[in-house]
């Protein structure tokens, strides 16, 4: 079955990586324009053109999805479906009735809970304990199409956002040689969403990483986690510099009375905070303009001590 592929960053490439080993690769991918980068915002590929280009598949990079010499191209391909993982356009109605078969959709959710930009991440700031992809047939409405396909996976306690893009990535490339072979035999059914149980998993902002003491414990490692890798999670030390918390873990309650942020305990292997509820244990961190340490190398030089409050 002819495809093509529309996805940009390297969840999409690690999505094509699974067809590729399945038989399945695309006969052109559509990816986002490069884009400036670093320092010098010299112009970088995304990751699925240069998985493409290392095989000689066919590349198309339009700005913008009505662009006359795109479509024709579109069309000329002869796709019979079209296949979707984090591309970063809405497809119009033009685009998606090209293929006889429409398009398929890897959502590293479980919609209708978080509909988005990013359901990674929000899944973890909720603190769900399962997770999960689907396949959608694609609309020109974000993520509102129905589920043709789903597969369900508990949450680690201590995974990071990174590590579940990783793991949600290799889950919906095999959900997605799946549908395809159930669509050959004409076995691919799908079931509407229920409109009432929507919740949105909007983008992220760089400001969402300042941790807020007053929360629990439980919701502060959440962050933590949900963040990485961007925007990652930070506080304040008492002289003003940003602290970047890479790794923490929740504690229970400790008798006596302290304020939020305060500091409990600064030595050994852990950085040891008050929290709203609860305590949250530090386990790496990185001041600003140096490099990331675990907490025992970090405490070394005593930047922090017991009685020091972030924030």
């Amino acid at each position: 079955m002819r495809s093509v592929f529309f996805g940009t960053p390297e969840f999409a490439r690690l999505t094509l990586e699974h067809l590729e080993r399945a038989g399945r690769a695309p006969v052109a991918v559509v990816c986002q324009p490069d884009r400036p980068s670093g320092r010098g915002q010299k112009l970088v590929p995304p990751p699925v053109k240069s998985w493409a280009q290392a095989r000689g598949i066919e590349v198309l990079q339009p700005a913008r999805q009505k662009d006359p010499a795109y479509r024709e191209r579109l069309q000329a391909l002869a796709p019979e479906v079209g296949l979707v993982a984090s591309f970063g356009q809405l497809l119009p109605r033009g685009v998606l009735d090209l293929p006889r078969h429409g398009f398929l959709n890897v959502h590293p959710s479980l919609v209708p809970r978080f509909r988005g930009a990013a359901p990674i991440q929000w899944t973890l700031l909720s603190g769900d304990s399962r997770t999960g992809v689907c396949i959608l047939r694609m609309t020109p409405r974000l993520d509102d199409g129905e589920v043709l396909l789903r597969e369900v996976t508990p949450l680690g306690l201590e995974e990071t956002a990174q590590q579940l893009h990783d793991r949600l990535a290799a889950l919906g490339g095999q959900l997605l040689v799946r549908a395809l072979e159930r669509l050959e035999v004409g076995a691919l059914r799908g079931e509407p969403q229920d409109e009432g149980a929507v919740v949105w998993a909007p983008a992220l902002r760089k400001e969402q990483g300042q941790l807020d003491w007053t929360r629990t414990a439980l919701e502060l490692h959440n962050q933590v986690r949900g963040l990485q890798p961007w925007p990652g999670a930070f506080t304040r030390t008492p002289a003003g510099a940003l602290l970047k918390v890479h790794r923490a873990a929740p504690l229970g309650p400790q008798a006596g009375q302290a304020t939020p942020g305060q500091i409990l305990e600064a030595s050994g292997d852990v950085l040891v905070v008050q929290c709203g509820q609860g305590r949250l244990g530090l386990l790496e961190v990185q001041l600003e303009g140096k490099k990331r340490l675990a907490a025992r190398a970090f405490l070394t030089g005593r930047p922090l001590q017991a009685g020091d409050r972030l924030g």
